[in-house]
């Protein structure tokens, strides 16, 4: 009979043990730091992978070691999740974006300082593009729900757009662009540099050499230089 009772509390010993993991790793995985970063960290490399078609809530949450129930109390939908993914992939863009800015020597002369700036600028954006296109997809990817406010407010609270804005207002600053044809630049180079790496990354411009897309990349630079830095009333449309 003691011999009866010792197994049994030896076997209920080991079940405790078991049973104290389980909800230990239950503990650790529903009481992350901070869940939501969790689930975005998640589908933040989903979409490093596969772009945005990759980034699924429930997947996410199976990455992140939560039920379903529990994602669902962070992001009330795939748009949601999508949308705080979509944020992250535009500040890692806004990142190498800065970091080119800010490395390289910078030249004596302000003004051609200025242009090397410019140039940099165009050069990370492409360069991200092609060395991180499931983010860049996923930066610019069309938005599960419409954006409620205006076009000009919604590009500014993007990091790129506000980096690409201060440089060219150091080129006004130091009169390489007439103050006239400052308003909507952002958005004449934007589109130049942003088409060109699609083209690359996703267009017949992806069967370049490497030595041709540099070529490529040098060359929208001077076409945006050339497009904004004309004197004014050449090339605007203007009738006067």
């Amino acid at each position: 009979m003691n011999i009866v009772c010792l197994a049994f509390l030896q076997q209920y010993g080991l079940m405790a043990q078991a049973a104290s993991r389980r909800r230990g790793h239950l503990r650790n995985s529903y009481h992350h730091g901070n869940l939501p970063t969790a689930l975005t960290d998640a589908a933040t490399e989903m979409a490093r992978q596969g772009g945005p078609e990759a980034v699924v809530l429930r997947a996410a949450a199976r990455v992140a070691g939560v039920s379903a129930a529990a994602a669902y109390r962070h992001f009330a939908d795939h748009g949601e999740l999508l949308q705080a993914v979509r944020q992250r992939a535009l500040d890692a863009l806004n990142a190498a974006m800065l970091e080119s800015l800010n490395s390289g020597n910078p030249l004596p002369d302000p003004a051609q300082e200025s242009l090397r700036r410019f140039r940099a600028l165009g050069a990370a954006y492409i360069d991200f593009a092609l060395s991180d296109p499931g983010l860049f997809r996923t930066a610019f990817c069309r938005p599960d729900r419409p954006l409620s406010a205006s076009v000009e407010a919604t590009m500014s609270a993007h990091g790129p757009y506000a980096l690409l804005a201060s440089v060219l207002d150091e080129l006004v600053d130091r009169e390489v662009l007439d103050p006239g044809r400052r308003t909507g630049a952002e958005i004449a180079v934007w589109s130049a540099v942003h088409g060109l790496a699609t083209l690359l990354l996703d267009g017949p411009l992806a069967l370049l050499t490497d030595e041709e897309r540099a070529r490529a990349i040098g060359r929208i630079g001077d076409f945006a230089l050339d497009g904004i830095t004309a004197p004014p009333g050449r090339g605007t449309g203007s009738q006067d």
